[in-house]
């Protein structure tokens, strides 16, 4: 029952601008490039940063109930170096060493090659569904179908920025069946501003097993802290004349 792909979604990092407007027409192959080369830029100028982050799973079914709690600090040295520490942990025993942890550990071990899981076409085919306004601000969306059924990739429908080309929200199933007492899992994945970046603000999936219980796992991302900052202590922001 471990969810370790809600975990690969991209960082998306912002730039500050106002009252975007999308292109009047634009092909899915102009977007899927701009976002590639954008997520890797904004990759290299993110720098170090840290977060206190939440998890809850709740799970409601046979043989009985279960719930636990895990507080995490979070901390990630560039896009392929993450480390945690748990800070508290609580409820059911085998829910926090059995998904919990292995959610952490999994994370760890996915940022080392991000070549498999990344958001690209050598991964996934992807298809302009068309686009939406939210918030003020103009997003494409866009359906993705994973060119291999591998675990930690997903099928689904992504919310894309269409001024800075950053993914804004996630809506999927995991491409390939977690276990054989899985039937269904739906991921909603959300992001939100903070300075000038988009980083994770909250994950939340429900899980179907066989035997008819739902698993229900929350992540709340919480506060981030940043190593580089400008002189005003806000995070820096990607250069707006990229």
């Amino acid at each position: 029952m471990t969810l370790l792909f809600l975990l690969m979604a991209p960082v998306a990092v912002l730039s500050q601008t106002n009252s975007p407007r999308a292109p009047a027409s634009v092909t899915t192959a102009e977007i899927v490039r701009q976002l590639v080369e954008h997520n890797q830029n904004r990759a290299e100028r993110l720098g170090s940063y840290s977060s206190e982050r939440h998890y809850h799973l709740e799970y409601r079914g046979f043989p009985h109930a279960a719930e636990a709690s895990m507080d995490v600090e979070a901390t990630c040295d560039g896009p392929s170096s993450r480390s945690f520490h748990i800070v508290s942990q609580s409820g059911s025993r085998l829910l926090v060493d059995h998904v919990l942890k292995k959610l952490l550990a999994g994370e760890e071990e996915g940022a080392h090659d991000q070549s498999e899981t990344a958001l690209t076409p050598a991964n996934y085919n992807f298809t302009l569904a068309g686009n939406v306004t939210e918030n003020r601000r103009q997003l494409y969306v866009l359906k993705v179908e994973p060119k291999v059924a591998r675990k930690l990739l997903y099928r689904g429908t992504i919310w894309v920025d269409a001024q800075d080309f950053a993914v804004v929200r996630i809506e999927a199933e995991p491409a390939q069946r977690l276990s054989f007492w899985v039937t269904n899992t739906e991921i909603h994945h959300v992001y939100s501003k903070t300075g000038g970046f988009w980083l994770p603000e909250l994950d939340r999936s429900e899980t179907k097993v066989r035997l008819g219980g739902t698993a229900i796992l929350t992540i709340d991302y919480g506060t981030y802290t940043f190593a580089r900052a400008d002189n005003q202590g806000s995070p820096l922001a990607e250069n707006a004349s990229r």
